[in-house]
Order: structure tokens, then C-alpha cells, then sequence
């Protein structure tokens, strides 16, 4: 049965691009979100193994979201995206709970590399 990924970031083509990635490679993608508002609220209603989330972010960014879902599954397992020279962020992140973090633009062994490393 195929790993299930919740995809999350404000800008479309990102989402498609990541989706294409990881149905090549034998992933679901089950759901997507536009923003951290949204993640929340497609987090619980689609318990996926892992989710692909963007730091920056209208309304509600990923580290708040991050913490949101963190409080509902402390085991939830969540890779940050970010663009370069965010390193406060990804270290905010990381110690918020994020498992791992991909650079932006992304790399398609990169970001295989670290869903594989968190779900398998």
C-alpha cells in the first residue's frame, strides 16, 4: 500500500511539481493544502504518513501549522520546504518538529532522499 503524503505550499505549480516527484516514485499524494490553515484542518481529516510543508506561507505558515498538527499527532511526521537563506526558520522548524527540511528549488532525488529517510 503506497505511503500517503499531504502536500502543502501557497504557490500551485510548487504542489505539482512535488506531486509528480513522488507519484513517480510510488507515493500517494492524498492531499494538498494552499496554505497552514488548510494543512490543519486536511491533516485531520486525512491522517497521512508524512507532509511536505512549506515555511512561508499566507495566513497561517508552516512552523505555526507545524505546531498545530504536532499538538494533535506528537508522532506526526512533517518535511519542511524552504527557500534559500531561511536558516532560522528551518532551525525553528526543526526544533518545533520537523523531521527534516528540502531546499528550494527543489531537487527530485533531494526530496526523495528525505521522505524516504522519515516514511520509507
Amino acid at each position: 500500500m503506497p505511503k500517503k503524503v499531504l502536500l502543502v505550499d501557497d504557490a500551485a505549480f510548487m504542489r505539482m511539481m512535488l506531486k509528480d516527484i513522488l507519484t513517480k516514485n510510488g507515493y500517494e499524494v492524498c492531499g494538498e493544502a494552499e496554505n497552514g490553515a488548510v494543512a490543519v484542518e486536511k491533516y485531520k481529516e486525512l491522517s497521512p504518513d508524512l507532509v511536505l510543508m512549506d515555511i512561508t506561507m499566507p495566513e497561517v505558515n508552516g512552523i505555526e501549522s507545524l505546531k498545530a498538527i504536532k499538538a494533535i499527532n506528537k508522532d506526526a511526521r512533517i518535511v519542511m520546504c524552504s527557500a534559500m537563506g531561511q536558516q532560522a526558520m528551518v532551525i525553528e522548524s526543526i526544533q518545533a518538529g520537523a523531521r527534516d527540511f528540502i531546499v528550494k528549488p527543489f531537487q527530485a532525488d533531494r526530496v526523495l532522499e528525505a521522505v524516504r529517510k522519515v516514511i520509507g
